[in-house]
């Protein structure tokens, strides 16, 4: 399975190796104080948010993330 701008933030957390490769580019991610409420969101709906961008995650950021994680798994 590919991951996509599609893809929620759970199914990223839930594969211990798409969760390393996050935790790598947006050191903190997996343990932020909102991620509870996230998990649900696909990427493209986090990217919607004006947070995503005061944190740094771009759309290509995330594509980035998402093309090491595909690239590895």
């Amino acid at each position: 399975m590919a991951f996509t701008l599609d893809t929620t933030l759970g199914e990223i957390l839930d594969n211990p190796q798409a969760k390393a490769i996050l935790e790598q580019y947006a050191p903190g991610a997996s343990t932020h104080p909102m991620v509870a409420m996230a998990k649900g969101m696909s990427l493209k709906m986090i990217l919607s948010f004006p947070q995503a961008a005061q944190l740094g995650l771009t759309k290509e950021k995330a594509e980035e993330i998402l093309a090491e994680i595909n690239k590895k798994l």
